[in-house]
């Protein structure tokens, strides 16, 4: 028996939008205001969710706690296993001390804590953002950052703001191959519109990443380096994503974004170079004694340091292309299909042109994971790095107790996810946005970063949402392609909010029970960039020269 969404079930647009705002008041009060501990805030929310889902918008009961079920086994498979195995891949590298070695060939490139946040949080980021995707750069760059001497406020909130203007290409192209997929769309359509949207931000996530860390006037100190990551990123970013697709885009930008930074650090040098920590974020973690002294001069200790990271970077690009990923496929996978759930749960107008039903199928993908990939770089490199199969074995173990609650708290936010999803809560909130007549293209930007602080995936966001955003430009006579595109460039703004991220962050560097600070830290800078996503679409639909950005 199938079930209809409703979106306005009060009758009234103002309480029933307040309704379904309900769930995400509570998780997010709870972390960032009462401080609860994340796996308790996520439980919380989650029971509100599915309380408001049933009572509230008259979805069965069983429905709601299937999508619940699914969304949980989501959160494992594959994002916590991902998560599970950077933190495991980290511990390795870590106990042996290499971090030491990789803080010294750091250094070599500039010893500015500046110039070490640039290149990591942005450019290296966005590289494996583009490979993976999917919590792996903030996961990564957050635990170098702490290798590295970063307090873990540092490390966490800046490496969220630093992973934004990639995340639409992120996972070798998928939020936007997947906006394509549900709107309809011309994908190189999309992708050129959001090429001609995002290289702004790529110019000025940089610049906002070092102010956010050191101020206006420090960050004037660093200017010309900031500018060269800025613009060897921005230019390859719109030009692959308007002359090849949304395949490669990140890639090549990051690629391009690290060799131009280092380049031009070989003929330039900050004047004043910046070595400790702004007192701001609080003293760096106490520093973890090692079995051995590290020789941290040789190169051979420095290609030491940065195998286990080199080999990383293979298996996430390698694991990131369609032909692997359909290779692996091919071999191993189970799609199993939620009895009860799938295709009986119907989305209708306008959130859709017609009634649809909505897909709720588990797809039990191990081989092809992310998360399978990194896990053996892990064992690679942990066998490289002189650990026996016991030892592996051992480490792994003790990773899994160390991310115990953050599994835990990635699968209920995820459960928590998909009930908004099923129930239409989440259609109800977007559309409470769409009412906004000529000033939709700025709310539509909204859109997007309400869609991805409240799944953690602009994939998601794009699924979740491109209908409507194709429909509503319809209707106002907009042009859908770029209402569409500002979903996806309005999203990545909302990843720096979302539970699921500022989970890995804390993870990733240790700071457990912290996800309060986190999330205060980084929620202004996250609204304040998204507004200007906004903006700036608004211009696109109105302002000449603006609108020449469009196209036809």
């Amino acid at each position: 028996m199938t079930w209809n969404q409703v979106y306005d079930p009060f009758g009234n647009a103002w309480l029933s939008t307040g309704a379904a705002a309900i769930p995400v008041v509570v998780l997010l009060g709870a972390i960032a205001i009462f401080e609860m501990k994340a796996h308790w805030a996520a439980i919380l929310g989650l029971a509100t969710a599915l309380a408001v889902a049933i009572f509230g918008f008259g979805m069965p009961a069983k429905m709601a706690g299937l999508s619940a079920l699914y969304g949980a086994g989501f959160g494992l498979m594959p994002i916590g296993w991902l998560v599970l195995n950077i933190i495991f891949l980290y511990q390795l590298t870590n106990e042996k001390g290499e971090f030491e070695v990789l803080q010294r060939s750091i250094s070599g490139i500039s010893d500015d804590r500046r110039i070490q946040l640039l290149f990591i949080a942005f450019s290296l980021g966005a590289f494996f953002e583009g490979a993976a995707g999917f919590g792996t750069p903030v996961a990564v760059t957050a635990a170098m950052l702490i290798g590295l001497g970063f307090s873990p406020l540092a490390a966490s909130g800046l490496s969220l703001i630093a992973n934004t203007a990639p995340v639409a290409y992120g996972a070798l192209g998928t939020p936007v191959i997947a906006l394509a997929a549900v709107t309809g769309l011309d994908l190189h359509a999309l992708s050129g519109m959001i090429g001609r949207q995002l290289p702004f931000f790529s110019l000025i996530v940089p610049f906002w990443l070092i102010i956010a860390f050191v101020g206006f006037r420090k960050m004037l100190e660093v200017w010309p380096a900031i500018l060269v990551a800025g613009v060897s990123f921005a230019i390859p970013q719109y030009l692959v994503s308007n002359f090849h697709g949304p395949w490669l885009v990140d890639v090549i930008a990051a690629i391009v974004s690290m060799i131009c930074l280092w380049a031009f650090l070989q003929v330039w040098k900050p004047s004043n170079v910046m070595r400790d920590m702004p007192a701001a974020f609080g003293k760096a973690q106490p520093e973890e004694k090692h079995e051995h002294q590290k020789d941290q001069t040789s190169t051979a200790a420095v290609m030491r340091a940065w195998m286990p990271w080199l080999i990383l970077s293979v298996f996430v690009f390698a694991w990131g292309t369609p032909q692997v990923k359909d290779w692996l496929n091919s071999l191993w996978i189970m799609k199993i299909p939620v009895d009860g759930l799938d295709k009986l749960v119907m989305k209708v107008p306008p959130v859709v042109a017609k009634p649809s039903p909505e897909a709720a199928v588990f797809v039990l993908n191990l081989l092809s994971a992310a998360g399978t990939g990194i896990f053996l770089s892990a064992i690679i490199s942990g066998l490289l790095l002189g650990y026996s199969p016991m030892g592996l074995v051992r480490m792994f173990g003790k990773t899994l107790a160390l991310v115990r609650y953050s599994l835990l708290t990635i699968a209920c936010m995820l459960a928590l996810g998909f009930v908004t999803k099923y129930s239409g809560t989440d259609a109800t909130l977007g559309l409470a946005m769409a009412q906004t007549g000529w000033l939709y293209p700025f709310f539509g930007a909204l859109i997007g970063w309400l869609g991805v602080a409240l799944t953690g995936s602009d994939t998601s966001s794009n699924v979740l949402f491109g209908g409507l955003q194709k429909i509503s430009a319809e209707q106002l006579g907009l042009n859908p392609v770029l209402m569409a595109a500002a979903n996806s460039s309005g999203g990545v703004m909302g990843k720096m909010i979302d539970a699921q991220s500022i989970v890995v962050a804390s993870t990733a560097t240790k700071w457990y029970g912290h996800e309060g600070s986190i999330l205060r830290f980084v929620f202004l800078h996250s609204l304040a960039l998204a507004m200007l996503v906004g903006v700036l679409v608004y211009l696109q639909a109105y302002v000449h020269p603006f609108t020449q950005l469009v196209g036809k």
